[in-house]
Order: structure tokens, then C-alpha cells, then sequence
């Protein structure tokens, strides 16, 4: 289960890159890397203003994410959220924020699946059936239904990724990764989460299939689903465990709301 570190970690010394937001929020998305005892990790933020601060929650969301693939027994990158004091152009902030590890092995180079897509489609081919001749459909339709789940508006042709290592000559697609911009992403105070409709379809920047999660189900053969584990009532104590004191109650109860109103839908295919 996705880890928490709650006691205040000085992480002041880490220099933060401004990533520019690609899906169309206020605010700037910042990065950042360490190297301690052989070990490389990657932080990321949740939506940052430089006046007002952090302000979004992007970062808990991973976590959420990051334990429901648990519980669905799906390859993910798996991030910890810790409590940390960090430094941006001088300002202090008291903030919690995301830390994971390099999912490459040893040997191998990344390429954005979009990227690799150019140089290797065949004419005409679809980005879906592009991956299915790549012999990666069951990655890609277990996306597509985590994605409706979850409402995951940024899964574009970047946020999947392949693998390649030239020496041994093998190629694989990346473990699921950068789930932030889901859920109740864009609802920056309670007001706004009681309000929000768990059901919509929003526009979301996908590289597989159409803008839209909910036609994206369309693709999946439903005599064979992806999911091989059902999601239980039960679940939710275990995907928010920790969360108690971070995210409002509000949030909470939305957030699985959502979750498993959308699993239902899914289900019902």
C-alpha cells in the first residue's frame, strides 16, 4: 500500500523545474529529482501558484490511484506522499508532495508512446491498433477502464511509455504512471466537490481512442474485460487509510462516490 510520511521532512534543498500544465488548469505543475546513497527519486507537486501557493491536490490523488491498482492487482509506478518544507524562489511552503523511483531497468532508454507511434505505425494504422500489434492490448484496455474509473483528463501520447534496452534487444510498455489529473482534480474547495457530477464526461487528452472516457469503453471486448479483480464495497477504508487528516471528509466521501459509481458503469459492460 502506498506509503505515507506525515512527520515533516526538510526538503528544502531540492530544486524545483516548472512543468506548464497540459491540461488547460491555472497554475504550473513543478519537478524535481534527488540522488542520496545510489538511489534516484522524482518529486513532483501538486498545482502550484506562485501567489497563493500550492492549491491543488494532484499529489493525493496519485496515492488514491496508486492503491486502487493495488487492490486491482495492476503494474503501477508507486509513489509515497510525504508532509515535506520545501523552497521555491525564495518562499518556504509547508506542503505534502509525491516521491517515486525510476521504473527503468538497468540498460534500458524511454520514448513516449506517441514518439514511437510516428516511427513505427503503419500507414493508416489507429493508435489503438497500433498497440494491439505491438501485443500490448491488454495494457492498453486495462487503461482505458482505469481511466473511465478514475476520469483521468491527461493521458496523452507522453504519459505512456516504452522501454527499450538495445543490448538485450527487448521492449516493453511502462508501468501505468501519473494519475494527478483525476478525480476531483479541478475542485479546489468543498463547495466545489459536493457540487460536481461523479458521472460527467469530461473532455480528457487521450492519445488512445477519442477525448472522451466514456466512448473509449467502446473499444473493449466485454466477453473480456480487463479487470480481473472486483471492487467491494469494503475497499474504500483500505484505498483512504491515512487520509483522514490530509483530505476533508467531504473530499473523501466524493472522491469514493465517483470511484465506485464509475466501476459500477464499467462493471455493467
Amino acid at each position: 500500500m502506498a506509503k505515507i510520511i506525515k512527520e515533516k521532512q526538510d526538503l528544502s534543498y531540492l530544486q524545483w523545474s516548472h512543468v506548464r500544465s497540459s491540461s488547460g488548469t491555472a497554475g504550473t505543475f513543478l519537478k524535481a529529482t534527488s540522488s542520496l546513497d545510489g538511489e534516484k527519486k522524482y518529486y513532483k507537486l501538486s498545482n502550484f501558484d506562485p501567489v497563493k501557493g500550492v492549491i491543488g491536490h494532484e499529489c493525493i490523488n496519485e496515492i488514491i490511484v496508486d492503491r486502487l491498482l493495488d487492490l486491482f492487482e495492476i503494474e503501477h509506478l508507486s509513489y509515497e506522499l510525504i508532509n515535506a518544507e520545501i523552497e521555491i524562489e525564495g518562499k518556504n511552503y509547508n506542503t505534502y508532495l509525491c516521491a517515486s523511483t525510476d521504473f527503468k531497468k538497468s540498460g534500458e532508454s524511454k520514448i513516449a508512446l506517441d514518439d514511437y507511434y510516428r516511427t513505427n505505425a503503419e500507414p493508416s494504422e489507429s493508435h489503438y491498433d497500433f498497440c494491439k500489434r505491438m501485443g500490448w492490448q491488454k495494457y492498453i484496455d486495462t487503461m482505458i477502464a482505469i481511466d473511465f474509473i478514475i476520469l483521468n483528463r491527461d493521458r496523452h501520447g507522453a504519459n505512456i511509455e516504452v522501454l527499450r534496452n538495445a543490448r538485450s534487444r527487448t521492449l516493453r510498455i511502462a508501468p501505468l504512471f501519473d494519475h494527478g489529473v483525476s478525480l476531483l482534480y479541478s475542485c479546489y474547495t468543498e463547495k466545489d466537490a459536493l457540487s460536481f457530477d461523479v458521472l460527467a464526461d469530461k473532455p480528457c487528452n487521450n492519445f488512445i481512442g477519442s477525448y472522451s472516457c466514456t466512448e473509449n469503453l467502446s473499444l473493449l471486448d466485454v466477453n473480456n474485460k480487463p479487470l480481473n479483480v472486483k471492487l467491494k464495497k469494503n475497499d474504500k477504508s483500505r484505498i483512504f487509510e491515512g487520509l483522514n487528516d490530509i483530505l476533508s471528509d467531504i473530499y473523501i466521501e466524493k472522491i469514493w462516490e465517483m470511484i465506485y459509481e464509475r466501476y459500477k458503469i464499467y462493471e455493467k459492460l
